[in-house]
């Protein structure tokens, strides 16, 4: 597939917790690529927050995060403006701010494809007019 991701909350729910339907497709793409897997602090507040009903979830995307498995690679402060932009550009989808962080994301690594199970990734677009590639079911 490719050296390195930029990962959604879905795929790391999925990964994180054996019982979700999307466990063995996620497992399976992550054999099919390389580190790393990049994603932003919006997606780990969201995969913390659908984790904290898993047992033992949350020490597990702990544990991803130390060891470097997952790695916090975007600075909202800095991409304000494009992040509100996004934001409004795609308020009747609508878009949560950790979607418009990964569209961002996208837009300054566009050698890396966005791993998601959400098909609004499919009307997103980044740079305008850019289809962007993404991993999705």
């Amino acid at each position: 597939m490719s050296a390195g991701l930029i990962i959604d909350t879905g795929p790391i729910v999925a990964l994180l917790n054996r019982a979700d339907t999307w466990h063995e497709w996620t497992v399976e793409r992550l054999t099919q690529s390389s580190p790393p897997l990049i994603t932003c602090e919006a997606v780990l507040s969201e995969a913390f927050f659908i984790l904290s009903s898993v047992r033992c979830g949350t020490e597990r995307l702990s544990d991803a995060i130390r060891s470097g498995a997952i790695l916090c690679r975007f600075d909202l402060a800095a991409q304000t403006a494009p992040v509100c932009g996004l934001l409004t550009k795609y308020a009747d989808v609508p878009m949560s701010l950790a979607d418009a962080c990964l569209v961002r994301m996208s837009e300054l690594n566009p050698g890396l494809p966005i791993l998601t199970l959400d098909s609004d990734f499919r009307v997103y677009r980044r740079n305008g007019r850019q289809v962007i590639p993404a991993v999705l079911p």
